[in-house]
Protein backbone atom coordinates (compact mmCIF):
# COMPACT_ATOMS: atom_id res chain seq x y z
CA UNK A 1 0.00 0.00 0.00
CA UNK A 2 1.37 3.32 -0.74
CA UNK A 3 1.62 5.56 2.31
CA UNK A 4 2.13 9.07 2.68
CA UNK A 5 5.61 9.28 2.57
CA UNK A 6 8.31 12.33 1.65
CA UNK A 7 7.68 12.78 -2.08
CA UNK A 8 6.28 16.14 -2.84
CA UNK A 9 4.53 17.74 -6.37
CA UNK A 10 4.19 21.22 -6.43
CA UNK A 11 1.94 22.49 -9.25
CA UNK A 12 4.55 25.93 -10.28
CA UNK A 13 2.08 26.48 -12.97
CA UNK A 14 0.06 24.85 -16.22
CA UNK A 15 -3.13 24.75 -14.04
CA UNK A 16 -6.47 26.38 -15.35
CA UNK A 17 -4.78 27.93 -18.48
CA UNK A 18 -3.04 26.05 -21.48
CA UNK A 19 0.84 26.05 -21.89
CA UNK A 20 3.05 27.03 -19.63
CA UNK A 21 3.28 23.56 -17.58
CA UNK A 22 5.83 23.56 -14.78
CA UNK A 23 5.61 21.33 -12.09
CA UNK A 24 8.32 19.60 -9.51
CA UNK A 25 8.76 16.49 -7.88
CA UNK A 26 10.81 16.35 -4.64
CA UNK A 27 12.00 13.37 -2.85
CA UNK A 28 14.10 14.10 0.20
CA UNK A 29 17.14 16.77 -1.65
CA UNK A 30 16.41 15.93 -4.87
CA UNK A 31 14.27 17.64 -7.06
CA UNK A 32 13.03 17.79 -10.83
CA UNK A 33 11.11 20.00 -13.08
CA UNK A 34 8.98 19.48 -16.36
CA UNK A 35 8.38 21.26 -17.96
CA UNK A 36 10.39 24.71 -18.60
CA UNK A 37 7.93 26.94 -21.25
CA UNK A 38 5.78 29.82 -20.64
CA UNK A 39 1.99 30.53 -20.57
CA UNK A 40 1.40 31.93 -24.11
CA UNK A 41 -0.79 35.06 -23.83
CA UNK A 42 -0.41 37.18 -27.00
CA UNK A 43 -3.29 39.44 -25.97
CA UNK A 44 -0.97 41.09 -23.24
CA UNK A 45 0.78 42.99 -25.88
CA UNK A 46 4.14 42.83 -23.95
CA UNK A 47 7.12 44.64 -24.84
CA UNK A 48 9.71 42.40 -23.90
CA UNK A 49 10.48 38.77 -22.87
CA UNK A 50 12.65 39.22 -19.70
CA UNK A 51 12.57 37.09 -16.66
CA UNK A 52 11.31 40.10 -14.76
CA UNK A 53 8.52 40.86 -17.18
CA UNK A 54 7.42 36.71 -17.40
CA UNK A 55 7.35 37.14 -13.66
CA UNK A 56 4.79 40.23 -13.07
CA UNK A 57 2.48 39.14 -15.81
CA UNK A 58 2.51 35.63 -14.13
CA UNK A 59 3.85 33.96 -17.28
CA UNK A 60 6.24 31.82 -15.52
CA UNK A 61 6.54 30.79 -11.85
CA UNK A 62 8.58 31.86 -8.96
CA UNK A 63 11.23 28.97 -8.81
CA UNK A 64 13.65 28.28 -6.16
CA UNK A 65 17.51 27.74 -8.00
CA UNK A 66 16.45 27.00 -10.84
CA UNK A 67 16.80 30.58 -13.03
CA UNK A 68 20.24 31.86 -14.22
CA UNK A 69 21.62 33.31 -11.54
CA UNK A 70 23.22 36.15 -13.63
CA UNK A 71 19.91 36.98 -14.37
CA UNK A 72 19.75 38.43 -10.69
CA UNK A 73 16.74 37.13 -9.90
CA UNK A 74 15.36 36.80 -6.22
CA UNK A 75 13.34 33.94 -4.82
CA UNK A 76 9.84 35.48 -3.54
CA UNK A 77 8.49 31.65 -2.56
CA UNK A 78 8.00 29.73 0.77
CA UNK A 79 10.48 26.70 0.25
CA UNK A 80 13.02 26.17 2.70
CA UNK A 81 14.40 23.25 1.83
CA UNK A 82 18.10 22.86 0.54
CA UNK A 83 18.45 20.67 -3.01
CA UNK A 84 21.69 18.36 -3.63
CA UNK A 85 20.29 17.49 -7.05
CA UNK A 86 18.36 19.12 -9.29
CA UNK A 87 17.29 18.24 -13.07
CA UNK A 88 14.75 19.73 -15.43
CA UNK A 89 12.84 17.51 -18.40
CA UNK A 90 11.38 18.23 -21.75
CA UNK A 91 8.19 16.48 -22.69
CA UNK A 92 8.89 18.16 -26.40
CA UNK A 93 9.34 21.03 -28.39
CA UNK A 94 6.06 23.37 -28.44
CA UNK A 95 7.39 26.72 -26.89
CA UNK A 96 4.84 26.60 -23.97
CA UNK A 97 6.93 24.06 -22.85
CA UNK A 98 10.14 24.57 -23.90
CA UNK A 99 10.51 28.71 -24.43
CA UNK A 100 12.66 29.91 -21.83
CA UNK A 101 15.34 26.82 -21.46
CA UNK A 102 17.89 29.70 -22.05
CA UNK A 103 16.90 30.98 -18.98
CA UNK A 104 17.87 27.82 -16.99
CA UNK A 105 20.89 27.88 -14.42
CA UNK A 106 23.36 26.21 -16.95
CA UNK A 107 24.77 24.49 -13.95
CA UNK A 108 21.15 22.38 -13.96
CA UNK A 109 20.58 19.17 -16.36
CA UNK A 110 18.02 19.37 -18.99
CA UNK A 111 16.82 15.88 -20.33
CA UNK A 112 15.27 15.51 -23.29
CA UNK A 113 14.59 12.98 -25.95
CA UNK A 114 17.26 13.29 -28.74
CA UNK A 115 14.62 14.13 -31.36
CA UNK A 116 13.62 16.90 -29.67
CA UNK A 117 16.51 18.10 -28.51
CA UNK A 118 17.58 18.23 -32.40
CA UNK A 119 14.27 20.01 -33.47
CA UNK A 120 14.77 22.79 -30.77
CA UNK A 121 18.32 23.50 -31.71
CA UNK A 122 17.56 23.17 -35.28
CA UNK A 123 14.49 25.63 -35.06
CA UNK A 124 16.75 28.32 -32.70
CA UNK A 125 19.10 28.00 -35.83
CA UNK A 126 18.14 32.65 -35.99
CA UNK A 127 18.19 32.71 -32.23
CA UNK A 128 14.62 33.39 -32.86
CA UNK A 129 12.82 30.59 -31.50
CA UNK A 130 13.35 30.46 -28.00
CA UNK A 131 13.47 33.15 -25.63
CA UNK A 132 18.07 34.23 -26.56
CA UNK A 133 20.05 34.44 -23.38
CA UNK A 134 21.46 37.81 -22.91
CA UNK A 135 24.79 36.52 -21.50
CA UNK A 136 25.39 34.51 -24.75
CA UNK A 137 25.48 34.80 -28.65
CA UNK A 138 22.16 35.87 -30.38
CA UNK A 139 21.73 31.63 -31.84
CA UNK A 140 22.77 30.69 -28.48
CA UNK A 141 21.24 27.20 -27.09
CA UNK A 142 21.43 26.09 -24.04
CA UNK A 143 22.95 22.39 -23.57
CA UNK A 144 20.52 19.50 -23.81
CA UNK A 145 20.86 16.01 -22.87
CA UNK A 146 19.09 14.09 -25.63
CA UNK A 147 18.12 10.85 -24.50
CA UNK A 148 16.81 7.78 -26.24
CA UNK A 149 13.55 6.08 -25.37
CA UNK A 150 12.97 4.36 -22.26
CA UNK A 151 16.34 6.11 -21.25
CA UNK A 152 16.29 6.63 -17.69
CA UNK A 153 17.84 9.48 -15.34
CA UNK A 154 18.53 9.19 -11.62
CA UNK A 155 17.94 12.69 -9.36
CA UNK A 156 18.96 11.86 -5.76
CA UNK A 157 16.77 8.96 -5.02
CA UNK A 158 13.68 10.39 -8.44
CA UNK A 159 14.30 7.51 -11.08
CA UNK A 160 12.65 9.53 -14.73
CA UNK A 161 11.97 6.93 -17.47
CA UNK A 162 11.33 8.83 -20.98
CA UNK A 163 8.26 7.39 -22.78
CA UNK A 164 7.26 8.17 -26.41
CA UNK A 165 4.33 9.16 -27.28
CA UNK A 166 1.74 10.51 -29.75
CA UNK A 167 1.80 14.54 -30.50
CA UNK A 168 2.00 16.77 -33.10
CA UNK A 169 5.83 17.69 -32.27
CA UNK A 170 8.21 14.99 -32.92
CA UNK A 171 9.99 13.21 -30.36
CA UNK A 172 7.46 14.17 -27.77
CA UNK A 173 7.27 11.98 -24.29
CA UNK A 174 5.73 11.12 -21.32
CA UNK A 175 7.32 11.06 -17.83
CA UNK A 176 7.05 7.97 -15.59
CA UNK A 177 8.77 9.22 -12.09
CA UNK A 178 9.43 6.41 -9.19
CA UNK A 179 10.17 7.72 -5.86
CA UNK A 180 10.95 5.42 -2.94
CA UNK A 181 7.26 6.02 -2.05
CA UNK A 182 5.63 6.93 -5.24
CA UNK A 183 4.66 5.83 -9.08
CA UNK A 184 4.15 9.05 -10.40
CA UNK A 185 3.28 9.69 -14.47
CA UNK A 186 2.99 13.00 -16.83
CA UNK A 187 1.52 12.33 -19.96
CA UNK A 188 3.32 15.30 -21.22
CA UNK A 189 1.09 16.24 -24.81
CA UNK A 190 -0.30 13.19 -26.25
CA UNK A 191 -3.48 11.95 -28.65
CA UNK A 192 -4.34 8.75 -30.65
CA UNK A 193 -5.06 9.47 -33.83
CA UNK A 194 -1.40 11.05 -35.46
CA UNK A 195 1.40 8.60 -37.20
CA UNK A 196 2.82 7.23 -33.55
CA UNK A 197 -0.40 6.12 -32.00
CA UNK A 198 1.31 3.29 -30.93
CA UNK A 199 3.57 4.81 -28.74
CA UNK A 200 0.64 6.43 -26.30
CA UNK A 201 -1.09 2.92 -26.49
CA UNK A 202 2.58 1.69 -24.84
CA UNK A 203 2.97 4.33 -22.25
CA UNK A 204 -0.62 3.43 -21.39
CA UNK A 205 0.84 -0.02 -20.58
CA UNK A 206 3.79 0.96 -18.75
CA UNK A 207 1.80 3.52 -16.98
CA UNK A 208 -0.86 1.28 -15.62
CA UNK A 209 -2.26 1.45 -12.19
CA UNK A 210 0.45 4.81 -11.16
CA UNK A 211 -0.38 6.55 -7.83
CA UNK A 212 -0.56 10.00 -9.79
CA UNK A 213 -1.11 10.51 -13.12
CA UNK A 214 -1.17 14.06 -13.98
CA UNK A 215 -2.88 14.66 -17.83
CA UNK A 216 -3.08 16.81 -20.12
CA UNK A 217 -6.70 18.09 -21.24
CA UNK A 218 -6.57 20.39 -24.17
CA UNK A 219 -9.05 18.84 -25.79
CA UNK A 220 -11.97 19.70 -23.33
CA UNK A 221 -10.96 23.48 -22.78
CA UNK A 222 -13.71 24.40 -25.72
CA UNK A 223 -16.85 24.23 -26.76
CA UNK A 224 -17.14 21.89 -30.28
CA UNK A 225 -17.09 24.55 -32.69
CA UNK A 226 -19.43 25.01 -35.99
CA UNK A 227 -17.14 26.59 -38.46
CA UNK A 228 -15.95 26.68 -42.03
CA UNK A 229 -13.19 24.83 -41.06
CA UNK A 230 -12.79 21.26 -43.27
CA UNK A 231 -12.98 18.31 -40.93
CA UNK A 232 -10.09 16.61 -40.62
CA UNK A 233 -9.97 13.70 -37.91
CA UNK A 234 -6.52 12.28 -37.97
CA UNK A 235 -3.14 12.96 -39.67
CA UNK A 236 -3.56 10.57 -42.58
CA UNK A 237 -6.96 12.14 -43.19
CA UNK A 238 -5.51 15.70 -43.43
CA UNK A 239 -2.57 14.63 -46.35
CA UNK A 240 -5.72 13.29 -48.23
CA UNK A 241 -7.27 15.80 -47.91
CA UNK A 242 -4.63 18.20 -48.58
CA UNK A 243 -4.01 15.97 -51.80
CA UNK A 244 -7.49 16.02 -53.19
CA UNK A 245 -7.74 19.57 -52.90
CA UNK A 246 -4.13 19.97 -55.02
CA UNK A 247 -5.19 17.47 -57.64
CA UNK A 248 -8.73 19.39 -58.49
CA UNK A 249 -6.86 23.09 -58.69
CA UNK A 250 -4.15 22.31 -61.16
CA UNK A 251 -4.04 26.27 -62.47
CA UNK A 252 -3.71 28.52 -59.52
CA UNK A 253 -0.71 28.90 -57.48
CA UNK A 254 -0.69 26.99 -54.26
CA UNK A 255 0.68 27.61 -50.96
CA UNK A 256 0.48 26.79 -47.01
CA UNK A 257 2.53 26.38 -43.79
CA UNK A 258 2.22 24.28 -41.07
CA UNK A 259 4.15 23.62 -37.68
CA UNK A 260 7.71 23.41 -38.01
CA UNK A 261 8.07 20.69 -34.72
CA UNK A 262 5.31 18.22 -37.07
CA UNK A 263 8.03 16.98 -39.64
CA UNK A 264 6.32 13.93 -39.75
CA UNK A 265 3.38 15.58 -41.76
CA UNK A 266 6.04 17.75 -43.79
CA UNK A 267 7.62 14.33 -44.45
CA UNK A 268 4.22 12.89 -45.92
CA UNK A 269 3.37 16.12 -47.86
CA UNK A 270 6.49 15.93 -49.52
CA UNK A 271 5.85 12.48 -50.25
CA UNK A 272 2.42 12.47 -51.14
CA UNK A 273 1.39 15.92 -52.64
CA UNK A 274 0.91 15.70 -56.91
CA UNK A 275 2.87 19.17 -56.83
CA UNK A 276 7.01 19.55 -56.20
CA UNK A 277 6.77 20.47 -52.50
CA UNK A 278 9.00 23.69 -51.81
CA UNK A 279 10.42 24.44 -48.54
CA UNK A 280 11.54 27.36 -46.57
CA UNK A 281 15.61 27.02 -46.32
CA UNK A 282 15.19 26.79 -42.45
CA UNK A 283 12.51 23.52 -42.54
CA UNK A 284 13.95 22.11 -45.47
CA UNK A 285 17.52 22.09 -43.24
CA UNK A 286 15.17 21.20 -40.22
CA UNK A 287 14.34 17.96 -42.47
CA UNK A 288 17.60 17.33 -43.24
CA UNK A 289 18.51 17.18 -39.56
CA UNK A 290 15.54 15.12 -38.72
CA UNK A 291 15.03 12.48 -41.69
CA UNK A 292 18.24 12.56 -43.81
CA UNK A 293 16.08 14.39 -46.28
CA UNK A 294 17.34 16.56 -49.25
CA UNK A 295 14.46 18.89 -50.89
CA UNK A 296 13.63 21.69 -52.65
CA UNK A 297 14.01 24.84 -50.90
CA UNK A 298 14.07 28.69 -51.03
CA UNK A 299 15.41 31.75 -49.51
CA UNK A 300 12.39 34.16 -48.50
CA UNK A 301 13.04 37.70 -49.57
CA UNK A 302 15.59 39.80 -48.44
CA UNK A 303 17.34 36.90 -46.60
CA UNK A 304 20.84 37.50 -45.67
CA UNK A 305 22.15 34.12 -44.81
CA UNK A 306 22.62 30.52 -46.16
CA UNK A 307 22.70 27.06 -45.04
CA UNK A 308 25.70 25.37 -45.79
CA UNK A 309 24.46 22.30 -45.50
CA UNK A 310 21.43 22.73 -47.82
CA UNK A 311 22.41 21.00 -51.65
CA UNK A 312 22.34 24.30 -53.85
CA UNK A 313 21.20 22.43 -57.16
CA UNK A 314 17.79 22.59 -54.97
CA UNK A 315 17.14 25.65 -54.27
CA UNK A 316 14.23 27.46 -56.17
CA UNK A 317 14.49 31.31 -56.86
CA UNK A 318 11.46 32.57 -54.90
CA UNK A 319 10.74 34.86 -58.24
CA UNK A 320 10.08 31.53 -59.62
CA UNK A 321 7.56 31.11 -56.46
CA UNK A 322 6.10 33.97 -56.87
CA UNK A 323 5.15 33.44 -60.52
CA UNK A 324 4.27 29.44 -60.24
CA UNK A 325 0.35 28.40 -61.31
CA UNK A 326 1.21 24.66 -62.07
CA UNK A 327 4.62 23.36 -60.92
CA UNK A 328 4.79 23.76 -57.27
CA UNK A 329 3.41 23.48 -53.24
CA UNK A 330 5.39 26.02 -51.81
CA UNK A 331 5.79 26.61 -48.09
CA UNK A 332 4.50 30.62 -47.91
CA UNK A 333 6.16 31.81 -44.07
CA UNK A 334 5.92 35.82 -45.02
CA UNK A 335 5.22 38.48 -47.34
CA UNK A 336 1.75 37.27 -48.02
CA UNK A 337 0.98 40.16 -49.71
CA UNK A 338 3.11 39.25 -52.59
CA UNK A 339 1.07 36.07 -53.73
CA UNK A 340 -0.56 35.77 -56.75
CA UNK A 341 -4.71 36.86 -56.18
CA UNK A 342 -6.77 34.22 -56.95
CA UNK A 343 -3.96 31.34 -55.33
CA UNK A 344 -5.25 29.18 -52.44
CA UNK A 345 -3.30 28.84 -49.23
CA UNK A 346 -3.26 25.90 -46.84
CA UNK A 347 -3.32 26.85 -43.10
CA UNK A 348 -2.51 23.49 -41.10
CA UNK A 349 -1.73 24.59 -37.79
CA UNK A 350 0.91 27.14 -38.44
CA UNK A 351 1.27 30.80 -37.06
CA UNK A 352 -1.03 32.47 -36.52
CA UNK A 353 -2.93 29.89 -34.90
CA UNK A 354 -6.61 30.98 -33.89
CA UNK A 355 -9.01 33.24 -32.87
CA UNK A 356 -7.23 33.96 -29.50
CA UNK A 357 -4.20 35.25 -31.25
CA UNK A 358 -4.76 39.28 -32.49
CA UNK A 359 -2.50 38.47 -35.59
CA UNK A 360 -5.19 35.76 -36.88
CA UNK A 361 -7.30 37.93 -38.00
CA UNK A 362 -5.17 40.51 -39.32
CA UNK A 363 -3.54 38.09 -41.34
CA UNK A 364 -7.09 36.69 -42.86
CA UNK A 365 -7.99 40.34 -43.89
CA UNK A 366 -4.61 40.38 -45.75
CA UNK A 367 -5.20 37.22 -47.85
CA UNK A 368 -8.87 38.86 -48.29
CA UNK A 369 -7.87 41.62 -49.91
CA UNK A 370 -5.26 39.94 -52.06
CA UNK A 371 -8.17 37.60 -52.89
CA UNK A 372 -5.71 34.55 -51.95
CA UNK A 373 -8.57 31.69 -50.94
CA UNK A 374 -7.71 30.32 -47.17
CA UNK A 375 -8.38 26.86 -46.39
CA UNK A 376 -7.63 25.69 -42.58
CA UNK A 377 -6.27 22.04 -42.35
CA UNK A 378 -6.36 21.09 -38.92
CA UNK A 379 -5.34 18.12 -37.36
CA UNK A 380 -5.20 18.66 -33.21
CA UNK A 381 -1.99 17.51 -31.58
CA UNK A 382 -3.97 16.70 -28.21
CA UNK A 383 -6.13 13.30 -27.81
CA UNK A 384 -9.87 14.19 -28.15
CA UNK A 385 -12.49 13.57 -25.63
CA UNK A 386 -13.10 10.68 -25.91
CA UNK A 387 -9.33 9.44 -26.07
CA UNK A 388 -9.15 10.93 -22.84
CA UNK A 389 -11.35 8.76 -21.36
CA UNK A 390 -9.98 5.84 -23.20
CA UNK A 391 -6.29 6.90 -21.39
CA UNK A 392 -7.60 7.08 -18.57
CA UNK A 393 -9.55 3.76 -18.76
CA UNK A 394 -6.41 2.20 -19.56
CA UNK A 395 -3.95 3.70 -17.49
CA UNK A 396 -6.82 3.01 -14.45
CA UNK A 397 -4.72 5.92 -11.83
CA UNK A 398 -5.26 5.39 -8.17
CA UNK A 399 -5.53 9.87 -8.26
CA UNK A 400 -5.90 11.55 -11.69
CA UNK A 401 -4.67 15.01 -11.79
CA UNK A 402 -6.06 17.33 -14.99
CA UNK A 403 -3.57 19.89 -16.14
CA UNK A 404 -2.88 21.71 -18.97
CA UNK A 405 -6.71 22.88 -19.60
CA UNK A 406 -9.02 25.61 -18.78
CA UNK A 407 -12.00 22.58 -17.86
CA UNK A 408 -10.54 20.52 -15.64
CA UNK A 409 -13.44 19.23 -13.57
CA UNK A 410 -14.32 17.89 -17.46
CA UNK A 411 -12.05 15.31 -16.84
CA UNK A 412 -13.12 12.41 -14.51
CA UNK A 413 -11.24 9.34 -12.74
CA UNK A 414 -13.77 6.25 -12.80
CA UNK A 415 -10.86 4.52 -10.99
CA UNK A 416 -9.99 6.59 -8.07
CA UNK A 417 -9.54 9.73 -6.24
CA UNK A 418 -9.39 12.86 -9.13
CA UNK A 419 -8.02 16.27 -7.62
CA UNK A 420 -8.00 19.65 -9.06
CA UNK A 421 -5.07 21.81 -7.77
CA UNK A 422 -5.03 25.37 -7.66
CA UNK A 423 -1.79 26.84 -9.11
CA UNK A 424 1.17 26.69 -6.36
CA UNK A 425 -0.25 23.92 -4.14
CA UNK A 426 1.86 20.76 -3.17
CA UNK A 427 -0.13 17.41 -2.71
CA UNK A 428 1.96 15.11 -0.43
CA UNK A 429 -0.67 12.85 0.04
CA UNK A 430 -0.66 9.78 -2.79
CA UNK A 431 -3.26 7.12 -1.44
CA UNK A 432 -5.68 6.43 -4.14
CA UNK A 433 -8.15 4.36 -1.71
Amino acid sequence: MVSKGKTTITFHSGILTIGGTIIEVSYEDAHIFFDFGTEYRPELGLKDDSLATLLKNRLVPELKGVYDPRLNYTYHGEDEQKYNETAVFLSHAHLDHSKMINYLDPAIPLYTLKETAKILQSLNRNGDFLIPSPFEKANFTREMTGLMAHDVVEVGQIKVELVPVDHDAYGACALLIHTPDSFITYTGDLRLHGYDRQFTLDFCQKARHTDLLMMEGVSISFDERDDEDIKVFSEEDLIAQLVTQIAANKKRQLTFNGYPANVKRFEQIIKQSPRTVVLEANMAALMQDIFGMDVPYYYPLNSDTTISSLDSKLEISYEELLADDHKYLWQAVANFEKLQSGGLYFHMDAQPLGDFDPKYQVFLDLLALKKVEFVRLACSGHAFPQDLDAIVSMIEPKILVPIHTLKPEKLENPYGKRILPTRGEKITEFKGE
